[in-house]
């Protein structure tokens, strides 16, 4: 196991989730880097990603493309992956662009920390949203990080036992 990226979250600034899952590490580690498994999950129904790419290395493009309920509003969201550990660990931003370029009118400018951890044939889910400030932080809770991220997570298992047979 290798270690987390952070020691302990700071409150005023992060949101987490934090969760065992019923579900194998390798299978969860595929729904994130695997585009055609991320679409099925990540957005919180009945939204749905519509588009997605993933170059998954340092530097490379992290993006989802949203699009709200009946064919409404598209809500495109363009990243870069800081950190790749395959298995263990998803670093991105949407402060920067893919090439390390700084991102104008970032949505939320922050870090996300994806963490996973082998439970036997579990999996410890540790999602941290680091943000560069109070007021953006409390903006992403808002806006329903804890419920938004929550669903999708459950969705990421409904899809694994869907595709594993489980």
């Amino acid at each position: 196991m290798s270690k987390p990226v952070l020691q302990k979250p700071n409150p005023q600034l992060d949101l987490v989730l934090d969760r065992v899952v019923e579900v194998p590490r390798d299978l969860v580690w595929e729904a994130w880097t695997k585009p055609e498994h991320l679409k099925a999950w990540y957005t919180p129904r009945p939204w749905r990603t519509v588009h997605c790419e993933i170059d998954l290395r340092p530097g490379g493009i992290f993006r989802t493309v949203m699009q709200a309920p009946e064919g409404g509003a598209e809500v495109d969201n363009v990243g870069c992956y800081l950190d790749v550990v395959p298995g263990e660990r998803i670093v991105w931003t949407d402060a920067l662009l893919p090439g390390w370029r700084p991102a104008e009118g970032a949505r939320f400018g922050m870090t996300v920390v994806v963490e996973l951890e082998a439970r036997g044939t579990s999996t410890r889910y540790i999602a941290t949203a680091l943000h560069k400030d109070e007021t953006s932080r409390r903006r992403h809770e808002e806006l329903g990080f804890h419920n938004g991220w929550s669903t999708a997570l459950e969705q990421l298992i409904d899809h694994i036992k869907t595709q594993a047979g489980h």
